[in-house]
This record gives structure tokens, C-alpha cells and sequence, in this order.
């Protein structure tokens, strides 16, 4: 009767594992990318090196490329920029040059005049990456030795340095990060997970900044808060999310009335009128990951 009941209940375990889902959050500061210079297989390390000024999509990266045939590590200095990256390489005054790169750069005007103050140092090698299209899985550039450009390949779809992951660990060996489909802010915490006819679904709580410019329209803010449903079908491949905010800087969302029932299963949010709907009540059901909106 025992090696039955063992029998019966190590399918029901196993099953019980396989269908746990798990948020990890990760944040990056430096990245490897594989590329090519002239049709050359390249790699390139880069890191974090610090905000130029008070805008986290402006900032100062440094590290090393090296072709894959020779694999001997050529430094870099730069600036990741909204999507573009410059780089420089400046010889035998590699360091000298970078701290004074780095001194004269110390605002977005003189961001965006990365180039020229970088000509002044006379660079020795010049790498410009400017990442037009983001849903193409390479980005293309120049490279520029003696006055003389060639072209140049990052094998991938985005070259931010510094970023916000938070992987979704899925059942059936399967991960997401929201990173890639949701934004690039991160925040988001794992409160619970349900099944359906549909399929699957995930609630997640949200908070985080409005903005990554610190300078900018509610920078400096309390930010964004709310709820996310993220849609999946039964064997948990993802579909689509829904978005509900309680708080918001950018919606002039504010004031918002919390009551929870007494186990706290369910968690209502009275929401004011905000610039882009009128008020409302969200009502989470933190058990069945669901959230209602009504008038």
C-alpha cells in the first residue's frame, strides 16, 4: 500500500515543480557583443562607467575589442547615447586621453558633442554604432583607422550597456525577461500565477521610475505603480500583457485610495480622474491573478 501511495503521489510532486513560476531580477552593467569589422569577426566587452550627467540613457562606457583570429584586447572609451554608441581607442595615451574625455563631458549638450570633443584627443581608431531600427537583430556602424572608414556589425538588436532585467522563470524550461517586451525599467514582482481555459496567466506588481532622465518630465518623481497580467497559453508560451496603473507621474495619476479584504486576497484601488481616463476602481484578486476594472 505504501510503494502505491509513493507511486501515485510522485507524478502529483513532479507536477507540482514543474509548474512553479519564479521573477529574478538582474541588473547588468557591462555586456558582451559579437560583431564584425570589415567583414572581420570581432568581440567587444563593454561596462558601465557611469552617468554623465543625470540621464541613465546618456552615459560613459569603457572596456576592449579584439578580433577573433588574433584575440589581442584593444581598449575603449565612450558613450552610449540613446541607442548610439561611439567608442575610441587612443593608443599609447589610452588612459591620459580617457580621464580627460571623461572631464569634458559633463552634460547633454556636451553628449552631444561626443565626437568632436573626442577628434581633439586624436583617436587612434574610431568605432560609431547608431542603432536605427531596434526590432532588426543587428546594428550597424563604421569603423574609422587613418582617415578611412569601413563598415561595422553589432550581432544584436540592442546595445544598451546598463539594464533592468527580470527573468520570468516558466515551467517546461522555459524564460522570459520582461526587459525585451514590457520596458526597459524593470520593478516588477511576482505575486501570483493561475490557470485558466485559456491558458496560463502571471500578476505582477510594478514600481518604478518614470523616466530615466532624472532631469527630465517627472524624473525626479515617485514614479510609476500598478499591476500587470501577462498572458500565456497552457503549455506557457506567452501571448500578450495587460497594463493597470494606481499611480503615475506621466498619467497625473495620483491620490490613490487602497483597501484590502481581510485575508488580503483582494485589493481594491479607487482611482481618480487622470489625464488619460476617468476615475475608476481596480479590483485584484491576488488568488485567481486577476484584475478588474470598473466604474
Amino acid at each position: 500500500m505504501k510503494k502505491l501511495l509513493i507511486t501515485l503521489l510522485i507524478p502529483l510532486f513532479a507536477l507540482c515543480l514543474c509548474q512553479k513560476v519564479e521573477l529574478k531580477a538582474v541588473t547588468d552593467s557591462s555586456q558582451v557583443f559579437k560583431g564584425e569589422i570589415a567583414g572581420m569577426p570581432v568581440t567587444m566587452q563593454l561596462y558601465f562607467a557611469g552617468i554623465a550627467d543625470c540621464n541613465l540613457n546618456q552615459y560613459f562606457v569603457d572596456g576592449w575589442y579584439y578580433y577573433d583570429k588574433y584575440q589581442k584586447k584593444i581598449p575603449l572609451i565612450g558613450i552610449y547615447d540613446y541607442g548610439k554608441l561611439s567608442l575610441y581607442n587612443f593608443g599609447k595615451k589610452q588612459k591620459q586621453n580617457s580621464k580627460v574625455f571623461k572631464d569634458q563631458i559633463t552634460s547633454p549638450q556636451k553628449v552631444e558633442r561626443t565626437a568632436e570633443i573626442a577628434e581633439t584627443l586624436f583617436p587612434k581608431e574610431s568605432i560609431v554604432f547608431e542603432q536605427d531600427n531596434s526590432k532588426e537583430n543587428s546594428i550597424s556602424g563604421s569603423f574609422y583607422l587613418d582617415n578611412k572608414a569601413k563598415p561595422a556589425k553589432l550581432f544584436t538588436g540592442n546595445d544598451m550597456i546598463y539594464r533592468y532585467n527580470n527573468y520570468l522563470i516558466l515551467p517546461n524550461n522555459k524564460k522570459i525577461n520582461t526587459f525585451d517586451f514590457i520596458n526597459k525599467h524593470g520593478g516588477n514582482q511576482l505575486i501570483s500565477y493561475a490557470s485558466g481555459e485559456n491558458g496560463n496567466r502571471i500578476l505582477l506588481y510594478f514600481e518604478h521610475s518614470s523616466n530615466f532622465n532624472a532631469c527630465g518630465r517627472c524624473g525626479a518623481s515617485e514614479g510609476e505603480k500598478g499591476y500587470r497580467i501577462l498572458y500565456f497559453t497552457k503549455d506557457w508560451n506567452y501571448k500578450n500583457y495587460e497594463e493597470f496603473h494606481t499611480e503615475s507621474c506621466l498619467e497625473n495619476m495620483y491620490d490613490t485610495l487602497e483597501t484590502k479584504s481581510k485575508d488580503r486576497k483582494i485589493l481594491k484601488y479607487k482611482i481618480n480622474k487622470s489625464s488619460s481616463s476617468p476615475a475608476h476602481t481596480l479590483t485584484v484578486d491576488v488568488k485567481n491573478a486577476t484584475v478588474v476594472k470598473s466604474k
